[in-house]
């Protein structure tokens, strides 16, 4: 079980589990599917809202299992995804806190979004040599515009709420929130469970005043950025299939595009250098749940090279010092 599964008032509240940031394993997505599933065959269940437990929506896809067998075991991300998205019943994404990569991809393949105020949103797949292979490169730019979701997918940089709530004609925020997003997204779910069509973003149009120009613009200066890195150029080219193909061709070819990049060797690289980040974070023997004394303000006695260089080390962590 990675999840629980509970009706309230006939929304079903499906809410993944998978500490520590409901990382989109093999367990994960079946749990999603089957969630799903149970609601949709349920006659007591007019609508339902996703959400994730603890410090995270979702935080994407779960990277250890990347050149693995579980990576591609049904049902994989592109097919669960495509499964809410086709739900005859209405699906709301309860989205806080962390909302990357696949996590975004599967939020936005949800019919609505309500978001937290203060979430970190990012499709941040190109900095470890891949690209978003879940549908991001067709949603993003359906539901933020061309410019905005280009920019975020070549740069894997993140973006808060609020910045793209504020976006001129943008659909992927329903409603900002502030708090207990869960609660305000089982109300709307209650308020739209009977609204038809269901909204959809697959039907959704790319509108850009001079698309191809504006790409054409775009492959000069991700060109130049990128070096020898393929995955930037390759973002670009998925994204620009957004404007030129129907939804699922263009899904085809981002699908190649991902399957391409994650047996190169720079993608195995970066890969590792993320790993060895990660590791290097942790302290031997002190386990994850360790309760933490917060650090309000530091004094360093000396100034010299190591007190200089401590000093700076506290203030770029946000740390006043005396």
């Amino acid at each position: 079980m990675s999840g629980s599964y509970e009706i309230q008032d006939g929304v079903a509240v499906i809410t993944m589990d998978t500490p520590p940031v409901n990382s989109l394993g093999l367990a994960n997505r079946r749990f999603i599917a089957e969630s799903v599933a149970r609601a949709g065959s349920d006659p007591q269940v007019k609508a339902m809202v996703l959400t994730g437990r603890g410090r995270a929506f979702c935080g994407g896809a779960d990277i250890r299992e990347f050149n693995r067998p579980e990576a591609t075991m049904a049902p994989d991300l592109v097919d669960v995804i495509d499964f809410i998205e086709r739900s005859d019943k209405p699906i709301v994404a309860a989205v806080h806190r962390v909302a990357m990569g696949g996590g975004l991809e599967l939020a936005m393949g949800c019919h609505y979004r309500l978001v937290q105020r203060g979430t970190q949103v990012s499709l941040p797949e190109v900095r470890i040599g891949i690209l978003p292979g879940a549908s991001g490169t067709q949603r993003l730019p359906r539901l933020i515009g061309l410019e905005p979701a280009l920019n975020m997918i070549v740069t894997g940089e993140t973006v808060m709420s609020e910045d793209l709530a504020r976006l001129p004609g943008q659909r992927l925020i329903d409603e900002l929130v502030d708090a207990d997003v869960v609660g305000a997204a089982v109300a709307f779910a209650r308020q739209h469970a009977a609204v038809r069509p269901l909204p959809r973003v697959r039907e959704l149009q790319v509108v850009h005043p001079a698309p191809e120009a504006y790409l054409q613009f775009a492959r000069t200066q991700v060109a130049g950025a990128s070096r020898h890195f393929p995955a930037p150029l390759l973002c670009l080219d998925c994204v620009a299939q957004s404007v030129r193909l129907p939804f699922d061709e263009a899904l085809a070819f981002e699908r190649r595009g991902v399957t391409e990049l994650v047996w190169t060797a720079e993608s195995a690289a970066l890969r590792n250098i993320f790993f060895g980040e990660r590791a290097a974070a942790k302290i031997a023997d002190v386990p994850d749940d360790t309760p933490q004394r917060p650090v309000k303000t530091v004094g360093v006695i000396g100034a010299g090279t190591m007190g200089g260089g401590i000093s700076m080390n506290f203030l770029n962590a946000g740390i006043p010092v005396t």
